[in-house]
């Protein structure tokens, strides 16, 4: 890998980026943390080997499935349906799935969607950028509900977004005063709710400044929800997303009930979050305990409450829509659907959207991704893809471990979005770097790089931000 010779020792890295933050505790911890890790991970390599045969027998359970798989079910669905037991799982027809390949598409559709909505624009994000493009944005935002206050008819449209409370406040100029003006003028149809992580309180708080009080904890929920349409990606609300910044993105048009569960899961986690006023303050939704000034465990009970009763009262729904899709006794034929004014065509794609909220106790992607590494056999294909490669400790025994063949596609220094900053950001591309090296050394002291291959991105001019986990070619198991 040309990349890795950029890398310098990772001991001496550690300590010159380490004495460079005296004033500065919350970036010193994450750099430490990485440090031990990197220390830990030497150590463990010589003895690690004979150990990874048994990787997926130390991995959690996999989740027992409650019914067994029904010949009715679609081909494929079957080796998958277990997450239903833990997320809602929805299935919709292909031809409503559409992959978006540029920041510039996603920026149009975003305007796009924005102009013709009539009843809802849900946006979820770490925070909204403050430039033109951005600006752009929020016009949007303002004309469209300017039009809905013009209409013959009372307009029912309503404009909800979740944003993460210290990102979105950084600076003078944020997020918070780039939405005041649509607080202002449609009071009752726009709601900005600002999460704020319960770990970040106290003296923690006040000592640690703007940006690395970031570190803590953070709203990183991406979900754009326009009626009926969604766009699901990894990309913020800032300008290099929209330009040269390489995301992902799915769009999925006209799946209602999809839209609903996101709609109402920005629901919950606003409700737990600070609500943004007018004035540039903010407050507590009535009967919440406060994330960062009233009981802890309280706070993270609630929470977990609020949010769990969304996923699991989804879950209820469509596991009864599935029973009645492909278990009922009287199955309607696409003939009888469409006669009765259903015209999506039938499922042939599912769709599991996993949450992680680990200050709430909520981890549910931690729990799907190990058992689906823990699960990969001979003959299957994962496609890792990460802009900031540092895999946690369990899920790089799994792939040393098990016998699946893995590529993974991660950025190279120089499309790194710290690549070139000033101080010791610009030295993380070369940390990340590092701990890369460190897991090729394994690969190949296990005779595994025909196994597991690493690719780097780069494109001039472009960073990386592309996250995702994709299986394919699974062998089905013997009945």
């Amino acid at each position: 890998m040309a990349a890795a010779a950029a890398a310098a020792a990772g001991p001496v890295l550690w300590r010159r980026l380490l004495g460079l933050l005296p004033g500065r505790p919350g970036l010193a911890a994450l750099l430490g943390r990485l440090s031990d890790r990197l220390g830990r991970n030497r150590d463990r390599r010589r003895r690690r080997s004979p150990w990874l045969l048994l990787a997926p027998l130390l991995s959690p359970t996999v989740p027992q499935i409650t019914s067994p798989p029904c010949c009715l079910c679609p081909e494929g669905v079957h080796r998958f349906q277990w997450i239903r037991n833990l997320v809602p799982e929805f299935g919709v027809s292909s031809s409503h799935v559409r992959v978006l390949s540029s920041p510039a598409e996603f920026f149009e559709l975003m305007k796009g969607q924005i102009k013709v909505a009539k009843r809802r624009v849900v946006m979820a994000s770490l925070y909204l950028g403050t430039g033109p493009l951005e600006q752009e944005l929020v016009d949007c935002l303002e004309s469209t509900l300017e039009k809905s206050l013009q209409a013959k008819f009372p307009s029912d449209l309503k404009v909800s977004i979740l944003l993460d409370f210290t990102r979105g406040s950084r600076g003078r100029k944020n997020s918070r005063t780039m939405l005041l003006p649509l607080l202002q003028r449609f009071p009752e149809q726009v709601r900005v709710s600002l999460f704020h992580t319960p770990n970040l309180r106290g003296l923690l708080r006040l000592l640690i400044p703007e940006r690395f009080n970031e570190t803590i904890g953070l709203q990183h929920i991406k979900v754009y929800l326009f009626d009926n349409n969604v766009i699901l990606s990894g990309a913020n609300l800032s300008d290099s997303y929209f330009t040269n910044r390489q995301d992902r993105y799915v769009f999925l048009q006209d799946c209602p009930e999809i839209a609903d569960f996101f709609t109402e899961l920005v629901d919950a986690v606003g409700d737990v979050s600070l609500q943004l006023q007018g004035d540039d303050t903010v407050q507590v939704v009535e009967g919440m305990v406060h994330p960062y000034k009233g009981d802890r465990a309280a706070y993270c009970r609630a929470a977990n409450k609020r949010v769990m009763d969304v996923i699991n009262s989804a879950r209820a729904r469509q596991q009864v829509l599935h029973a009645q899709t492909f278990h009922g006794n009287s199955l309607l034929t696409q003939e009888d659907a469409a006669a009765a004014g259903d015209r999506r065509p039938a499922p042939d794609t599912w769709i599991y959207p996993l949450i992680q909220m680990k200050p709430f106790e909520i981890q549910i992607d931690e729990i799907v991704t190990e058992t689906l590494l823990t699960e990969a056999e001979r003959g299957a294909k994962v496609y890792l893809t990460t802009g900031y490669f540092n895999l946690t400790q369990a899920y790089m025994d799994l792939v040393l471990g098990t016998r699946a063949e893995y590529q993974i596609l991660l950025a190279s220094p120089e499309v790194n979005g710290f690549f070139g900053a000033k101080g010791v950001a610009g030295a993380i591309p070369a940390a990340y770097v590092h701990i890369e090296r460190q897991f090729f050394s394994e690969v190949c002291s296990l005779g595994q790089q025909e196994r597991v291959q690493l690719q780097e991105y780069w494109r001039r001019g472009w960073t990386f931000h592309a996250k995702g986990r994709f299986t394919g070619t699974w062998r089905p198991r013997s009945p």
